[in-house]
């Protein structure tokens, strides 16, 4: 019997439909599945604590090759990149009650990762979102 293996479409910077709903100001990436507003997925994010650390992951995930993946840790949870050809990069959903992997490209992926660095603000209208992930998680119910 075949392992359920779920794909989402692959994502670009420039793709028609609007899929990236915001950036929090943790760093997590809100997606807008196929640009539907009612299928809204929230990725974990790379975050840093300084420039160094910051050009380290930036450098090990521009070396990844075909096949190779990368762990970005997270406090409450991690997240992982996997490089899937030259131009097509997977960030695996465990968020969802079965494992997908959103697909994008070098540009993109890239894109999310320069949000990082800790200079970067995100917009104002992405503040919300932070808030909107905070009321999110108290309403899970609390581990021992």
């Amino acid at each position: 019997m075949n392992q359920l293996f779920p794909l989402a479409p692959r994502y670009r910077l420039d793709d028609e439909s609007v899929w990236l709903k915001g950036i929090d100001p943790s760093r997590h990436y809100w997606i807008q599945v196929n640009g539907d507003q009612q299928l809204t997925v929230v990725l974990p994010g790379l975050m840093v604590s300084s420039a160094t650390e910051f050009k380290q992951m930036i450098r090990a995930w521009r070396s990844l090759q075909p096949g190779q993946q990368m762990t970005i840790e997270r406090a409450a949870g991690s997240c992982i990149i996997y490089c899937i050809s030259e131009n097509c990069y997977a960030i695996e959903d465990q968020n969802a009650p079965i494992k997908v992997w959103h697909l994008f490209d070098q540009e993109t992926v890239e894109s999310l990762l320069m949000t990082s660095h800790p200079d970067w603000k995100c917009s104002a209208k992405d503040i919300e979102l932070g808030r909107e992930l905070l009321a999110r998680s108290l309403q899970l119910p609390a581990r021992a």
